[in-house]
C-alpha cells in the first residue's frame, strides 16, 4: 500500500486526483499507476485500470489470476469490473469512498454472487493516511 501511495502522490504533482494503484503478483510489483485521465484525456485512465494494463502487458496476458491490487481509494464500478474481469484474487484499498466506491460503500461488486467471479477484499488499510493524500490535495483548489 506504500508503493499505492507513492503513486497517488506523484499523481496529485501532476496535477490528477491522487488515486494509485500496484498489482502484486508472486511477491513482485508487476503494475502501477496513478489517476491519469487529464493527461491521456481518457475517461478510462484510473489509476487500477491503469496499473492493470501494466500488469496484463509485462505477463502477456490479461487474465491475472492470484494477483492483488492495491488502490489507495476504495475502487469505482469501472475499476471493480476491470479486476473482475482480469481475474484477481484480491483488491486491498485504503480509504473509502461514499460517493462511488463500489466494493462496499455504495456497491458490492466484487462478491456479487450473480457474477462469475468474486475477489476478497479488504478495506481500510492505510486508510487514513489515503484520506489524508485526498484531503490536501483537494484544499489546494479550494
Amino acid at each position: 500500500m506504500r508503493e499505492a501511495l507513492d503513486e497517488a502522490r506523484r499523481g496529485a504533482a501532476a496535477g490528477e486526483v491522487p488515486v494509485g494503484a500496484v498489482v502484486v503478483m508472486d511477491g513482485a510489483i508487476v503494475g502501477r499507476a496513478h489517476n491519469a485521465p487529464i493527461a491521456l484525456a481518457d475517461p478510462t485512465a484510473h489509476a487500477e485500470v491503469l496499473a492493470l494494463r501494466m500488469a496484463g502487458e509485462k505477463r502477456g496476458n490479461y487474465r491475472l489470476t492470484g494477483a492483488t491490487l492495491y488502490a489507495t481509494v476504495e475502487p469505482c464500478p469501472m475499476c471493480c469490473g476491470a479486476a473482475l474481469h482480469a481475474r484477481v484474487a484480491r483488491v486491498v484499498y485504503g480509504a473509502r469512498d461514499p460517493k462511488a466506491g463500489a466494493v462496499e460503500s455504495l456497491y458490492r461488486l466484487l462478491d456479487d454472487a450473480r457474477l462469475n467471479h468474486r475477489v476478497a477484499a479488504t478495506g481500510g488499510v492505510l486508510g487514513d493516511e489515503a484520506a489524508r493524500v485526498l484531503s490536501a490535495f483537494f484544499e489546494t483548489r479550494r
